[in-house]
């Protein structure tokens, strides 16, 4: 366009001064510093209102990934629900609960943590194994040992005695059951409530007894929810749903959760999950309120909305200010203080970002 204005006004007018004054406001005033801020810009200020918020992005396009999803599933354990194991008084409760930590002390499954931290200070198993969606296998003692669910630690068909999600057992003996309280995060209910109000489905995946499933399900709203979930059933559900059309954001925690979110549109894990699972998420996010999450989804969607008004600005101004330029009506001062005045607009624009 400079090149144009040049030869054209050189042509029609004769005045070298004239063409090159024209073709140098022209060069100015079209500088893409307002088109190429239009993205970054906003990014940045969303990043930094997340951060004030306690979570953090891992990748460049995660926010335009999270406003796009219309279908959000949530592990439960570790994720909607904190848990810990009931102590009773007994030596007996109190000695299997130490023996477990020793086995838990080699995972940082939400499980796992609450009952080293209801333990008291001991040693750690040998030759740990995490097996996924059943629990933990090693050695205490050079005996094997056993911490998960039921069919962990029974024989094939072999039906529980008790109601209980988590079971101990050492060889030799029979399983024990460690009994657990679960309460649910605050903001949870909030948080799906928002969630509806916006047009996004919800439901619950777990690989817990699908009756606790339920019971957490009715408590927070969700009209969705399975129980008794592999990791691989996880996946599945994902890639079902991603191809009829869904956009999914994956919420979890565990290392039965790393295939779902890594096949998922975009996912979240607290801060403090598996390493699996904060590696193949898009954002980790801190604390134990679930606010934190419906703080991600409305920055990220108030974001999107910025940089198209930014693109928008931009464009409008190169529309209007191209036109002025060629007519020979700007000089390059001018064309300067224009070109700058478009990159602050959008700049300005850009802090409207919502802190959700």
């Amino acid at each position: 366009l400079a090149a144009l204005a040049f030869f054209g006004w050189l042509f029609t007018t004769g005045d070298v001064r004239q063409a090159i004054f024209t073709a140098i406001s022209v060069l100015v005033i079209t500088c893409p510093c307002a088109l190429a801020l239009a993205a970054p810009v906003v990014q940045i200020v969303a990043a930094g209102r997340l951060f004030a918020k306690n979570a953090f992005l891992k990748s460049g396009d995660a926010l335009e990934r999270i406003a796009a999803c219309d279908h959000v599933i949530f592990d439960k354990t570790g994720t909607l629900t904190e848990i810990s194991p009931v102590i009773e008084t007994d030596d007996e409760t109190r000695d299997t609960l130490n023996l477990a930590a020793q086995l838990a002390r080699g995972s940082r499954h939400p499980v796992s943590r609450a009952i080293v931290l209801a333990a008291c200070p001991g040693p750690m198993a040998e030759e740990i194994e995490e097996k996924k969606g059943l629990g933990l296998c090693g050695l205490i003692n050079g005996v094997e040992a056993r911490l998960g669910s039921w069919d962990l630690v029974s024989e094939p068909n072999e039906i529980a005695p008790v109601d209980s999600s988590l079971w101990f057992w050492m060889a030799g003996q029979s399983p024990t059951p460690i009994r657990l309280t679960e309460a649910v995060k605050d903001g949870g209910l909030e948080l799906v409530s928002f969630l509806k109000q916006h047009g996004i489905s919800v439901e619950i995946l777990s690989g817990d007894s699908p009756d606790r499933v339920e019971k957490v399900a009715h408590s927070l709203g969700f009209d969705h929810w399975t129980g008794g979930v592999s990791p691989i059933d996880k996946a599945n559900r994902v890639e079902a749903l991603s191809q009829s059309g869904k956009k999914v954001l994956m919420v979890g925690d565990g290392l039965n959760d790393a295939g779902a979110l890594a096949a998922s549109h975009a996912a979240l894990a607290p801060g403090g999950a598996l390493d699996a699972a904060r590696s193949a998420s898009d954002c980790v996010y801190g604390g134990n309120d679930l606010a934190v999450i419906r703080s991600v989804i409305q920055i990220a969607k108030s974001a999107q909305s910025r940089i198209k008004e930014n693109f928008g600005l931009a464009v409008l101004y190169n529309m209007i200010a191209v036109p002025i330029a060629l007519a020979g009506l700007v000089t390059p001062l001018i064309a300067a203080l224009a070109m700058s005045g478009s990159s602050i607009v959008v700049t300005v624009n850009a802090l409207r970002v919502k802190k959700g």
